[in-house]
């Protein structure tokens, strides 16, 4: 399970590295960005972990544009899905956790949390915030947009969106489905005077409904994938 964190983590730094700093710091930021992961992993006992984070990530950032349009498609995210899904099927929770694990407060205000989960909820969340906005470009690629006005919803979409995410995630790892459902409920009625003046051609309203799509459902994977590595 502690895999499933670290290759998130990885990934998830990478792009909020490409989102915040600029290209000439890049590689001294991916470098120290990378020593600590690898001393984070090996005080957890998981140091191989962090160069299939380090392999994923380069890939990642390689195959997916750092702002819209891009050929790469949705195979990079299969990518992630995949090797996420297998490390939480071939470890799990494990009960050595290394060094860290020995200095990890067993009891929290959340109850009883592992080191292991602790790294998945973190990596998820470090995924979620620009990650996620990643996905959504990718799954809206092939469509036209018309140009100022809607960068100017696409840069308000890149702030809300990681917020949405967020409660998406948090809600649905709790349990509360009812305040899920009226969050969800919320967005489309506060958007529902933009999408009403849409043209004809329905181009507003589609992007609405599949980036909003797209981006729910990536927030529910993240925290299937820690609830099932939780169980």
């Amino acid at each position: 399970m502690i895999g499933a964190g670290v290759v998130l983590l990885c990934v998830g730094i990478a792009d909020l590295i490409r989102l915040y700093a600029a290209r000439g710091w890049r590689v001294a930021f991916f470098a120290v960005a990378a020593l600590l992961v690898l001393l984070g992993s090996a005080g957890a006992d998981a140091a191989v972990w962090s160069f299939v984070g380090f392999a994923v990530a380069a890939v990642w950032v390689l195959s997916t544009p750092e702002r819209r349009g891009g050929r790469a498609g949705l195979w990079p995210v299969v990518l992630v899905a995949a090797v996420c899904v297998a490390a939480v099927a071939h470890t799990g929770a494990r009960a050595a956790q290394g060094p860290l694990g020995a200095l990890w407060p067993e009891r929290s205000p959340l109850g009883a949390v592992s080191l292991d989960v602790a790294v998945l909820v973190l990596g998820a969340v470090v995924f979620l915030l620009e990650s996620g906005n990643v996905i959504v470009r990718a799954a809206l690629r092939g469509g036209d947009v018309p140009a100022e006005e809607d960068r100017q919803a696409l840069q308000g979409g890149r702030l809300i969106g990681p917020l949405e995410r967020a409660l998406v995630f948090a809600l649905t790892l709790t349990g509360a489905f009812t305040l899920l459902a009226a969050v969800l409920a919320a967005k489309g009625i506060v958007r529902f005077p933009e999408i009403s003046r849409d043209g004809d051609g329905g181009t507003r309203a589609e992007y609405f409904l599949v980036g909003s799509l797209v981006s729910w459902v990536t927030a529910l994977v993240a925290a299937f994938l820690v609830w099932w590595g939780g169980v």
